[in-house]
């Protein structure tokens, strides 16, 4: 489905003081008619009361568009074109406004009900305290501006099989009009599916955290991606992904970035745990790297200054000693021997 922008029909205030000229004209001939007695004056009538009972027909035509909407119309079924740029327009009355996602309502900018019931109606107070619920029909208007589309939170394994919670933020925006209402059933839903299907798409790639022998970029060589730490590189792959799918729809896609992300309540302890020991087991070679390197300086600078001659036995006990002391949680008890070394 090509897209048809009509730009030449911008006639609106121009057809309003027509269309209200002609109804003065016509509330003019009822006057005259009823005045006149003879056979045209019967016609003045007639003519003038035809015209003020389908002449309201005619404002039908009349649509405003304001920045950054637009209209698709049909005229009985076939599709004539959109009006894009903002305007007092004048189209066959006959025209139809087409959104089917008119009434669809996602948890995204520009879908907000402001406080209203589920089913867009609103409520008025009625004398007696009475209240009555108005359907306020939809707009068949299609937003044209930048909207962000906020989906839950999903769970999903990733290449390891822990579950994940992630949910992301996409931003987007209806390019064509036409096969936006035209080439699926209705756009804000498919948009919504497509989001879902590519996130869990994608992260069924990557790891949560950098784990070995991972290949996360498909060609066949381990690398160090994963969720928490590649995350604008994930976050492009699954814009690339939603915008290959909702191309056909009229959509593009601006940007994708991942809102939440964590491990599912079910194993979050023990990750918690797992991720605790990993730091302490970091956090204990560090220190046992550097006790090893103080004693090594400590033996080398005796030896060099002659303070004092040791035998292998003494060079072990007094290495057992300072890396009790270096590497100990706890402050050392110093003793303090006053006798002979030997």
């Amino acid at each position: 489905m090509k897209e048809i922008v009509l730009s030449s029909k911008k006639n609106g205030m121009a057809m309003l003081l027509l269309f209200i000229a002609l109804y003065i004209c016509a509330i003019a001939l009822v006057i005259l008619g009823g005045v006149m007695l003879d056979s045209i004056g019967v016609i003045t009538l007639v003519v003038g009361i035809l015209y003020c009972a389908v002449g309201w027909i005619l404002f039908l035509g009349l649509k405003v568009l304001n920045p950054q909407e637009a209209l698709v119309l049909t005229l009985f079924g076939k599709y004539i074109g959109s009006l894009k740029e903002t305007g007092f327009y004048f189209v066959n009355p006959f025209c139809t406004a087409v959104n089917p996602a008119a009434q669809t309502k996602l948890a995204q900018s520009g879908d907000v009900d402001g406080g209203s019931s589920k089913s867009g109606g609103l409520t008025l107070s009625l004398t007696g305290g009475a209240s009555a619920g108005i359907e306020v029909a939809p707009s068949k208007k299609i937003s044209l501006k930048v909207m962000t589309l906020s989906n839950g939170r999903q769970k999903i394994n990733d290449c390891l099989g822990n579950p994940v919670e992630i949910s992301i933020a996409v931003m987007w925006r209806v390019v064509d009009t036409a096969k936006a209402v035209f080439n699926v059933d209705n756009y804000k839903e498919y948009l919504s599916l497509q989001c879902d299907s590519a996130l869990r798409d994608i992260v069924r790639l990557y790891p949560y955290d950098v784990a070995p022998n991972v290949d996360t970029t498909g060609d066949g060589v381990a690398d160090e991606g994963s969720l928490r730490g590649s995350s604008e590189v994930v976050a492009e792959r699954i814009r690339a992904q939603i915008q290959s799918k909702v191309a056909d729809a009229g959509i593009e896609v601006l940007e994708a970035r991942i809102t939440y992300l964590a491990y599912a309540p079910e194993i979050a302890a023990v990750m918690l745990q797992r991720q605790q020991a990993s730091a302490i087991i970091d956090a204990r070679k560090m220190i046992v790297d550097g006790a090893v390197g103080m004693v090594e300086m400590a033996l080398e600078r005796l030896n060099e200054n002659g303070v004092v001659e040791l035998d292998e036995e003494r060079k072990a006990a007094m290495v057992s000693n300072l890396l009790v002391v270096l590497c100990g949680n706890r402050d050392a008890q110093p003793v303090v021997n006053s006798g002979s070394l030997y």
